[in-house]
């Protein structure tokens, strides 16, 4: 009886271990080597830097809270742009909590000068990661005149950056149209760092 339950155990034991060196461990290691070697800017989490200094990730919102740059999604993510607490609110559609939320980033949008016949829904809502670094089209054109006067620039100007800044899908099916945040304000150091009204 023993050795034939020893005779059980054997191969369960080697496949056990046999697995968890390949599928835990060589598999990952191959593939981490491998997208180094492929594409290391991805792989190392598409960070944006300033000289030697890292200022960001093309992949993570953050909050820009001056009216000289364009404002992200707003954010569920621990107390705002928290990348270690990534979270949506999981409200509900219906939800007393989520409509006062939305209420009151109505608000504050066109008190921060947002423009158009009504506020773009990705201004007012969060993303399911409470830290999505795109907007719409439309909603990055809501705010060209409130950056535009902040800065000191013709809205046209600012307008045809945004323009410029638009991602589109990938083989025009895959995605939406959609603006990075952090990309387009970089974009706008560079072409105003120092324009003021």
């Amino acid at each position: 009886m023993r050795s034939e339950l020893t005779a059980s155990l054997r191969p369960a034991a080697v496949l056990l271990i046999l697995f968890s060196l390949v599928l835990g461990l060589a598999y990952p290691a191959a593939l981490t080597g491998l997208s180094q070697i492929s594409m290391p800017r991805q792989a190392n989490g598409s960070l944006i830097r300033d000289g030697d200094r890292v200022i960001g990730s093309e992949l993570i919102a953050q909050n820009f809270a001056s009216p000289r740059y364009f404002q992200p999604r707003p954010s569920a993510a621990g107390k705002g742009y928290d990348a270690a607490a990534s979270a949506a609110t999981n409200l509900a559609p219906g939800s007393k909590d989520l409509r006062d939320a939305i209420a009151t980033r109505m608000a504050d949008a066109r008190a921060k000068g947002m423009t158009g016949v009504s506020v773009p829904p990705d201004l007012v809502t969060t993303s399911a990661s409470g830290l999505d670094p795109d907007l719409s089209p439309e909603a990055a054109f809501s705010q060209t005149a409130r950056v535009a006067t902040a800065r000191g620039l013709p809205d046209e100007q600012v307008r045809a950056l945004v323009e410029r800044s638009i991602a589109y899908p990938l083989f025009g099916i895959i995605g939406e149209r959609r603006v990075n945040v952090l990309l387009l304000n970089r974009q706008l150091d560079r072409i105003a760092p120092n324009a003021t009204p």
